[in-house]
């Protein structure tokens, strides 16, 4: 892990409280302590943190910015870079979830690499999406009988996906038979992201949703580390490549979800 990769984790794991632990950081960061002290040095000559006993706080005035929205970041790798792994999978997985919609229905579609990959098979199905992807939207704006919903928030420039603050309902009101979401690790522990403000903005989208339909390449598997979004037992349909290990497969069937192969 690069060096601007673990500052970003770290200022990530400080910004819900604005105060992190040692150990926190330890945990989250594949890295050794005498590493882990020294990514703190370098933030704090820089003015982002602040190291006290314990672990580090953010610097006084470092979180205004987003709070107001001006250079927010989310954890994980940023949408351009991650657009390009796995993309002959993404896109099969992409046209199968496609296939589930029905004609004229109401779905959701939570940002992600993968789950842009439904785009290109939506035309003609004249639905009404509701997304927080800046992405899916410029996608979707060339097919004139879709209709397309976005919620209020945060851009986060990097994934350029729109995001509330936990606890604040930014969402229109809307219902729908299916939400399409993405995860960055699947494992027993269920579905994860590796940023809480994901977690919470899917959580709000999986309350409004009569089924869930997770999308994820075989390599989600490889990791079951990150803050849970769900357990697997929430999940009713996982659309996931032919390498997924027999098993991961039968880890999933096992919890009650439809597993399909996407061809």
């Amino acid at each position: 892990m690069h060096a601007t990769q673990r500052e970003r984790l770290i200022l990530a794991a400080l910004s819900p409280t604005g105060f992190v632990t040692y150990r926190d950081l330890e945990s989250r960061l594949d890295a050794s302590p005498a590493t882990i002290r020294r990514d703190l040095a370098r933030l704090e000559s820089t003015g982002q943190l602040v190291r006290v006993h314990g672990g580090a706080r953010l610097a006084d005035g470092a979180d205004e910015g987003a709070r107001d929205g001006r250079g927010a970041r989310l954890t994980g790798t940023p949408f351009d870079l991650a657009i390009t792994r796995n993309i002959t999978a993404k896109r099969a997985i992409g046209r199968a979830a496609a296939g589930l919609c029905q004609p004229g229905e109401a779905v959701m579609i939570d940002g992600g690499t993968t789950t842009f990959q439904m785009c290109p098979y939506l035309g003609g199905r004249d639905l009404a999406v509701l997304t927080n992807s800046l992405h899916i939207v410029d996608a979707l704006l060339a097919q004139p009988g879709t209709r397309i919903l976005v919620p209020s928030g945060t851009v986060f420039r990097e994934q350029n996906i729109i995001l509330a603050p936990a606890g604040e309902d930014s969402m229109p009101r809307f219902h729908a038979p299916r939400l399409f979401m993405g995860a960055a690790a699947v494992g027993p522990r269920g579905v994860m992201q590796q940023d809480v403000i994901l977690v919470a903005a899917e959580r709000r989208l999986l309350d409004r949703a009569e089924e869930v339909i997770l999308l994820v390449d075989s390599s989600k598997f490889a990791s079951s580390s990150g803050a849970i979004v769900c357990g697997l037992d929430e999940v009713d349909v996982l659309i996931t490549d032919a390498a997924i290990s027999d098993a991961d497969a039968a880890m999933v069937r096992a919890a009650g979800v439809r597993l399909i192969i996407a061809p």
